[in-house]
């Protein structure tokens, strides 16, 4: 028997591939569909089911694709309706994998058709659940995803969860393995751990959502607290998930195309391309073409493009480190941006060449901005964390102005007004720098470094305030005060 754990870190996002006597399954593969092609290549196996916990909304999976390469058969639990062929399993059903067998649970709550996967091994013992978003290693799945108005709400699906996490799931061996399909960094938990499985026993000694005293009315109250909107792109990513999507191939194809400068300028002239610039920060800081959005992609790269690209097929061309090219298509097409149209060969060194105008943004260290502080020389400083991050400690005369929701709220800011943006490190408030100064905001200051280097500096900060102390009804209030 073997399983792995397939992790990608810019989703957060874990796949897994089980085989048994020359058999294979992969659970809830990536768009891109090479990796497992190769492993099946490395191992000698033949692919028979790719199963999937659910309708993902966070990115598009592999499922058709692979399906399409393998003639493996795509296996969804209970009240999974599609628009392809697969196998919608019957809660309490076997499927045999070699000497394995997978035993269907259907766990409903973060969605309708959640299911959790029970892998048997040969001996008959329950060894490991993969369990999708239905349970993470320290949280579960929101319950906000799947909500229709009039017919099921939020609290409904919280309910459905706390009854799934009991009824099909604690009932299980403590030394049953968790692996669940996000760590910590995705946006669909709140408390995601670093660690990426974990076993049952431990997660009902630590998760707060396992709490064997717990109602089902303190469980439903404490998994709806505090929920930021989900990001736009999911119920576009789910919407593909369930009806089909263009062929990856394709998209890596039309996206991974040169062009030289003059061609470059025509593509986002004809087709109103947004200009992404996926290099460093220092790189884009330094020079970049005008009205280019700067989304690094060493950053968290892809859930970003999502989260403030509004439409899936907008046009995009793109600036990269050379050789990386296909990477950052991969990465757009993952979250369902597939109309990418190509990059600038020979990237901003072409562009000068060529005559072409550039543009920087101007940035300090946090030192010299604690200096310009105190000589009030600072008109405003925008602080584009979270809002849980920046309740927990801020510049005191800091005003938080989210990148999450900059598309709202940028009608709250002044074209005149200069201002002095950071974050926790520097990437998103190059993110936010980048597009104001498309929306024609050019008075802006990046502080280099973020609030790790202000915090070091003499800047006035407030008193440090542990996230887990703030009341709820301190972090809705300033949730809707900027979401």
């Amino acid at each position: 028997m073997k399983v792995e754990q397939i992790y990608t870190g810019c989703l957060a996002e874990a796949a897994y591939y089980i085989e048994s006597d020359g058999e294979a399954a992969i659970i809830d593969p990536l768009r891109e569909t090479k990796p497992y092609l190769d492993k099946l290549r490395e191992e000698g196996a033949e692919l028979k089911y790719i199963f999937e916990t659910h309708f993902h909304a966070d990115f598009v999976s592999g499922h058709i694709d692979l399906a399409k390469k393998t003639g493996a058969t795509i296996v969804y639990g209970p009240k999974a309706e599609t628009a392809f062929d697969k196998h919608m399993a019957t809660d309490g059903e076997e499927i045999k994998l070699g000497k394995l067998t997978i035993k269907v649970l259907h766990t409903p709550g973060h969605t309708p058709e959640s299911t959790t996967f029970l892998l048997i091994d040969e001996k008959g013992k329950e060894h490991s659940i993969f369990t999708g978003d239905t349970l993470f290693i320290g949280d579960v799945g929101r319950p906000d995803l799947a909500q229709k108005t009039g017919e099921v709400t939020t609290e409904d699906l919280a309910g459905w969860l706390f009854d799934s996490l009991r009824e099909k799931i604690m009932t299980l061996p403590d030394e049953v393995i968790v692996y669940p399909g996000h760590g910590a960094g995705s946006a669909c938990g709140k408390n995601m751990s670093d660690e990426t499985w974990d076993t049952l026993g431990n997660q009902k000694k630590t998760n707060y959502a396992l709490r064997a005293d717990m109602t089902k009315e303190e469980f439903i109250k404490e998994l709806t607290a505090g929920l930021m909107p989900p990001p736009q792109y999911f119920a576009a990513n789910a919407k593909m998930n369930k009806a089909g999507y263009a062929s990856f191939d394709q998209v890596l194809e039309t996206g991974a195309v040169a062009l030289d400068p003059a061609s470059f300028e025509e593509v986002v002239e004809q087709h109103e391309a947004l200009v992404l610039d996926t290099r460093s920060e220092a790189a884009f800081r330094e020079s970049h073409i005008p009205n280019s959005i700067f989304i690094g992609i060493d950053g968290n790269f892809a859930p970003w493009v999502g989260a403030l690209v509004g439409d899936l097929q907008q046009p995009i061309v793109f600036l990269a480190e050379a050789g990386r090219e296909e990477e950052v298509v991969t990465r757009l097409a993952r979250v369902g941006y597939d109309n990418t149209l190509g990059f600038l060969n020979g990237g901003i060194d072409a562009w000068k060449a060529a005559g072409k105008e550039t543009d920087s943004v101007e940035a300090v260290t946090a030192e010299e901005y604690a200096k310009r502080l105190a000589a009030g020389e600072v008109p405003t400083t925008l602080d584009v964390r979270k809002p849980t991050e920046f309740l927990s400690q801020h510049v005191t005369t800091a005003r938080n102005f989210p990148l999450d929701y900059i598309n709202k709220n940028m009608n709250r800011l002044e074209r005149s007004e200069t201002y002095y943006l950071h974050c926790l490190g520097g990437y998103r408030s190059l993110i936010t720098a980048s597009i104001l100064k498309a929306r024609g905001f050019h008075n802006l200051v990046d502080i280099i470094g973020g609030w790790r280097a202000i915090e070091a500096s003499e800047a006035p900060v407030t008193d440090y305030a542990c996230p887990s102390t703030l009341s709820q009804d301190t972090i809705d209030e300033a949730i809707n005060a900027v979401a």
